[in-house]
């Protein structure tokens, strides 16, 4: 039975909820979904809703259209021209790549064809990402005089390393999936469009099933040590395995491998 239910209703962003999933879509197709002020607002605003609710374990981020998960910002918006005050600490309401990458449940993205510029900072902000054959990739602000400014800089060199991301961003050139794969900026390639969608729920729902302070200490563990010191992240990956071992939910795994069952965990 379909329980999904729409929770957010705008009108470039949606946010729906399907046993325990939040779906968020980009729904800007007209314009290739590419990122304006509505977009800005509709991604916190989902990623706030979905954050705060106890029923959602899992996050799964895609957008409408044929042709384009998202190819960066629009353009064309008619915007005021904002101080370097605001350009360096933009406000919490639309600070979106922020808003995916401060979500301790997991986050999926699923791209399809182009995934530009702010496009591809927000697949960067996501945990994991899926992506069609016909996808490409591309940080090309610099062919802009700009550089990226929603995580780009920093989130693509910590995923694929130095060398591959410098390549990517100095030449602004795009990436084929193939590429995308080999470098690790996604993990998985399907074929078109129904696969991708059916790939990435079936995989969101998978996590969802997972102890839910396992899957969020497990993500701060590893942000512990990308973000400090081997050390560091050595001494919060302890402290997090302590606590898990008294919780309900590590209790019900125990039990439910002994009797052959799945383990039913409920957070606590």
């Amino acid at each position: 039975m379909n329980t999904q239910s729409p929770i957010l209703t705008a009108e470039v962003v949606r946010l729906e909820i399907d046993q325990g999933v939040a779906t968020i879509t980009i729904a800007r197709s007209d314009a290739m979904n590419a990122v304006n002020d509505a977009v800005r607002f509709g991604l916190v605003s989902a990623c706030t809703s979905a954050a705060d609710d106890p029923a959602i374990r899992a996050v799964l981020i895609r957008a409408e259209g044929d042709r384009s998960f998202c190819v960066g910002a629009d353009i064309k918006e008619t915007r005021r021209d904002l101080s370097q005050a605001e350009m360096r600490a933009p406000p919490l309401d639309r600070d979106y790549t922020s808003a995916i990458a401060a979500m301790t449940k997991p986050v999926i993205c699923a791209i399809h064809g182009f995934c530009l510029g702010a496009g591809l900072e927000i697949a960067l902000a996501c945990d994991i990402r899926i992506a069609t054959r016909d996808a490409s990739f591309g940080l090309p602000e610099v062919n802009l005089g700009l550089i990226p400014g929603a995580g780009g800089t920093q989130r693509l060199s910590r995923l694929i390393g130095l060398g591959p991301a410098l390549d990517i961003m100095l030449t602004g050139e795009r990436v084929g999936a193939d590429r995308a794969l080999q470098f690790g900026l996604v993990t998985r390639l399907v074929d078109d469009r129904e696969a991708l969608d059916t790939t990435s729920l079936a995989l969101a729902h998978q996590l969802a099933a997972k102890a839910p302070l396992a899957v969020r200490y497990l993500k701060e563990a590893v942000h512990a040590g990308l973000d400090g010191s081997l050390a560091t992240g050595l001494a919060r990956e302890r402290d997090l395995f302590a606590i898990l071992r008294t919780t309900e939910d590590s209790r019900e795994a125990a039990e439910a491998f002994k009797e052959k069952r799945s383990a039913v965990f409920v957070g606590k």
